[in-house]
């Protein structure tokens, strides 16, 4: 790893596969949201706000249909397989 920037409070290294490892004055590494700000305020990684969910108007059309097809199954009458009803009137 190579050392990039080095102060008293942290070091950034930069490994073999362009990341950043970032470690404390006690040599732990330092993970998370604040690894992500030391990184930002060294202007060494750009973070870009998470794209709007736009699949929220489709789950409504998928619960529409699931209603809808429940309606469709209550309005059906329940038939009585033949066979059980000629086995119940025989005993």
């Amino acid at each position: 790893m190579k050392v990039v920037v080095k102060n008293d409070e942290y070091t950034i290294y930069q490994r073999r596969d362009g990341r950043y490892a970032v470690e404390n004055a006690a040599k732990k590494a330092v993970n998370g949201d604040e690894k992500v700000a030391i990184l930002l305020a060294n202007e060494l990684v750009k973070v870009t706000p998470p794209a709007a969910p736009a699949e929220e108007p489709a789950e409504d059309v998928v619960e529409e249909s699931a209603e809808e097809t429940t309606a469709e199954a209550a309005d059906e009458p329940a038939e009585e397989p033949a066979e059980e009803a000629g086995d119940a009137a025989a005993e």
